[in-house]
């Protein structure tokens, strides 16, 4: 069976919108279509950072930080801080062409804990994993509808090498059919996508942590 290249399919949509090299894609009789409005689901600073980097020169990208698989709040906290330091400074920079926005939710940890319930020894990008997956882009659709504007919400989640891309982007097309809101597909680590992503933590001296947040994660590590 072929495998489905998600980033081909991401750029093919970005493509048919017109978000390449000009602000808004021109249809005839002096009309344009404006941009792409993107809720992106961000776990972390440093998995946002070459994801940020690739859209918002072409995109109006809002970043959605919801991650109640963070056990710690401090750690949370931490996390969270530095996503809203790094928005401010590619704001200030200028990095893309559109403002980047962000969209906090709150701290929800019991969401994740009741998931996880009789899945706490499975492995890592087993069951647990995934059923986290669905939990963040579940809320991430829903707070696309509810905040309105947006064509289409997305997750870093397909930036890092030891997360399941295929089986986060069957989630979010799954959710697209269920919620009505459209899914980008990506798979950001492609075109290095993994390695800008540690090159931009070294230049901005982000806080990269060595685990994905939870407290089985962190047990395994």
């Amino acid at each position: 069976m072929n495998k489905i290249n998600y980033d081909n399919l991401m750029e093919e949509i970005m493509g048919e919108r017109g978000c390449e090299s000009s602000v808004y894609m021109s249809v005839g009789n002096g009309a344009t279509v404006p941009p792409l409005k993107i809720l992106l689901h961000s776990c972390c600073a440093p998995c946002s950072s070459a994801c940020i980097e690739r859209l918002c020169d072409r995109c109006d990208v809002t970043v959605y930080y919801y991650n109640p698989n963070i056990g710690e709040e401090a750690e949370y906290l931490k996390r969270k801080e530095e996503q809203i330091r790094l928005i401010g400074r590619y704001n200030a920079e200028k990095k893309g062409r559109y403002e980047i926005k962000i969209l906090d939710a709150d701290y929800d940890p019991e969401s994740f804990t009741s998931m996880a319930k009789g899945l706490e020894d499975c492995p890592e990008r087993g069951a647990r994993c995934h059923k986290c997956y669905e939990l963040r882009l579940r809320r991430t659709a829903l707070a696309a509808l509810d905040a309105g504007g947006f064509d289409y919400f997305a997750t870093t989640l397909t930036l890092s090498p030891l997360k399941d891309s295929a089986a986060i982007n069957a989630i979010g097309l799954r959710l697209e059919e269920e919620t009505g809101m459209k899914y980008l597909p990506t798979d950001f680590k492609k075109r290095n996508g993994y390695l800008r992503s540690i090159e931009l933590s070294a230049e901005y001296d982000l806080y990269r942590q060595n685990y994905c947040g939870c407290i089985y994660s962190k047990r395994d590590q």
